[in-house]
C-alpha cells in the first residue's frame, strides 16, 4: 500500500508540474487596457487575433466568432490552452464564453501576447 501511494504521489506532483494555468485572471480585465477594450467593442477582432497567435485563421475565426461566438470562442481558447499547457476541457471552455465571452477573450489575449509566462514546463 505504501509503495501504491508513493506512486500515485509521484504521478500526482508530475502532473500538476507539467499542466499549468492562465498567468491572469479571468477578470483580469485592466492588467492590460488596450486588450480589454477590444475584447468588449471589437471582440471579434480580439479572437481572431488570439487564433491568429496559435496557428489559426484570424479572419475566418473573427468571422466565425460574430456568426457563432461561443463554439468558435471555445476552440480557440483550447487551441490556446493548448499551445501554452494549461489544463483545462472542452466543456469549461464553452461555459466560460458562454458566461464571461469577453472576459475569456481577454485573457486569453493576454496569455498569447505574452501578459505572462505559463507555468507549465517543458
Amino acid at each position: 500500500a505504501a509503495v501504491n501511494f508513493l506512486l500515485f504521489s509521484r504521478t500526482q506532483s508530475f502532473l500538476t508540474f507539467a499542466m499549468g494555468e492562465f498567468s491572469t485572471g479571468l477578470c483580469g480585465c485592466f492588467s492590460d487596457l488596450t486588450i480589454c477594450l477590444l475584447s468588449w467593442f471589437v471582440p471579434c477582432y480580439q479572437v481572431g487575433k488570439n487564433a491568429e497567435a496559435v496557428g489559426e485563421s484570424c479572419i475566418t475565426c473573427g468571422l466565425l466568432y460574430f456568426l457563432g461566438g461561443c463554439i468558435v470562442g471555445m476552440i480557440v481558447r483550447g487551441k490556446v490552452r493548448e499551445a501554452k499547457g494549461i489544463e483545462g476541457s472542452a466543456i469549461m471552455d464553452l461555459l466560460v464564453h458562454w458566461f464571461c465571452g469577453c472576459c475569456a477573450i481577454a485573457q486569453e489575449g493576454r496569455e498569447v501576447q505574452g501578459g505572462g509566462q505559463s507555468m507549465a514546463r517543458e
